[in-house]
């Protein structure tokens, strides 16, 4: 298998079966020793998931009638072409031929002349082309249609940024595990092995990287030394302020990001359970936890259904990390946008409200429940916990003093690329006695 080939099989998996890219890439980059032909299955993949839109408007543009939806990979295998010649430091008769090569890979010899034909007559008039597809803004922003809508609707002076944002890949953020050394001492370490990096701002222990490398190439990943987290996802642990002796509940805790830097941070929490839905997603949650070194009770459960695993004792904190659109994420899983559809919104939604009210009961008074997303919709946000605290009158907001992000009517938000962070919301609601 070619590199290029595999990422026409990823992207076969996220359009054409509706699975995420990174689930379809997890096996794929098995086959792939050399890390350079890792990055180049990745560099497609997601590009191509960046600019698709773009990318499908240059080929309606470019031929007579649509490829059948069968030949889907015939389809993508044009996008991964069209990318390389716009995006890619790939000469364009390289690009031409391998893309034409891999119609016989894909068992579709019959593909070869059409995939000629079409990337020639893009090379001949690729300036024409960019331009009149460049006025379709649903093309020029690479962003579907409804989400553009919600985006404008929610974000009336923000939309074009936040677009402009997700469509450029967003830095690696690491998480120091202070248990073992503070962020100084690592960033030193880094710069011994010619790695830069910065602080990444706002955040206690999180240093950026100035270029993305393999997670095997940090020194001491593989004992626990660092995670990879973006900075916004890192504000999650201070905000809940865990304290010496806590009962605390990470619900929808996996893949276990926010649950390790919660025991990182307060070594002396009485008990931390963290929990998920599904029983892959706590192994991987387990085992996250056991590169770190670190111990909880992980469990499977639904965080709507309390009833099937609460053991009837009241948690002093709750970091509920609530099921949403990820729109806030999608520099870095360009996926979402063409595998979220506009009626989930209310759907998850409505699943939201339902766990933030299964958990409330589960709160001592005086307790504190800390609501997060990696959205940028305010249906899942802001109008999220405004509901929420008109409905618990024993429920109170509490201010959010902070330089990061933007203050909401009730909550604080980080739109994608501030401070070169995703998209996060936060909102601290305490329970009155």
């Amino acid at each position: 298998m070619t590199p290029r080939l595999a990422a026409v099989h990823a992207l076969t998996a996220v359009l054409g079966d509706g699975r995420s890219l990174t689930d379809a890439l997890e096996p794929l980059l098995a086959e792939f020793p050399e890390p350079r032909d890792r990055a180049l299955v990745q560099a497609l993949a997601y590009g191509v998931l960046r600019d698709y839109p773009r990318l499908e408007a240059i080929g309606d543009h470019l031929m007579d009638k649509p490829l059948r939806a069968r030949d889907i990979d015939i389809k993508l295998a044009l996008h991964t072409g069209l990318y390389q010649i716009i995006a890619m430091r790939v000469p364009d008769h390289a690009a031409v031929a391998e893309t034409v090569g891999l119609a016989g890979k894909l068992k579709k010899p019959w593909a070869r002349s059409l995939l000629n034909g079409v990337l020639r007559q893009f090379l001949r008039q690729q300036n024409a082309i960019m331009n009149t597809v460049g006025q379709d803004e649903i093309a020029r922003t690479a962003h579907p249609a409804w989400l553009l809508e919600q985006l404008k609707l929610d974000w009336p002076d923000d939309w074009e940024a936040i677009t402009t944002a997700n469509n450029i890949a967003g830095p690696m953020t690491l998480r120091v595990n202070t248990r073992q050394q503070d962020r100084g001492t690592y960033q030193a370490r880094l710069a011994a092995s010619g790695i830069e990096a910065v602080p990444a701002p706002f955040t206690e222990c999180g240093l950026t990287l100035h270029q993305a490398i393999d997670i095997d190439d940090l020194p001491g990943f593989n004992s626990g030394a660092v995670s990879v987290q973006d900075a916004a996802a890192q504000l999650a642990a201070p905000l809940l302020m865990p304290q010496p002796g806590d009962r605390i509940l990470d619900a929808c805790a996996a893949p276990g990001g926010k649950t390790a830097h919660l025991l990182e941070s307060q070594p002396d929490i009485g008990e931390l359970l963290a929990l998920d839905l599904k029983p892959a997603r706590v192994q991987r949650l387990r085992d996250a936890l056991d590169r770190l070194g670190l111990t909880a009770n992980c469990q499977v459960g639904d965080a709507a259904d309390p009833a099937t695993w609460w053991d009837g004792k009241p948690f002093d904190r709750i970091l509920l990390d609530a099921p949403c659109s990820a729109s806030g994420v999608i520099r870095r899983h360009p996926d979402i946008k063409l595998l979220r559809r506009p009626d989930d919104i209310p759907r998850l939604a409505d699943t939201q409200q339902q766990i933030l009210h299964a958990l409330w009961p589960l709160l001592r008074p005086g307790g504190m429940l800390l609501y997060v997303t990696c959205s940028v919709l305010r249906q899942e946000n802001t109008h999220q916990v405004e509901q929420f605290l008109a409905d618990r009158p024993d429920a109170r907001l509490q201010d959010i003093s902070a330089d990061w992000g933007r203050p909401m009517p009730a909550g604080r938000q980080i739109l994608p690329g501030e401070n070169d962070m995703d998209g996060f919301y936060y909102a601290c609601i305490s329970k009155h006695a």
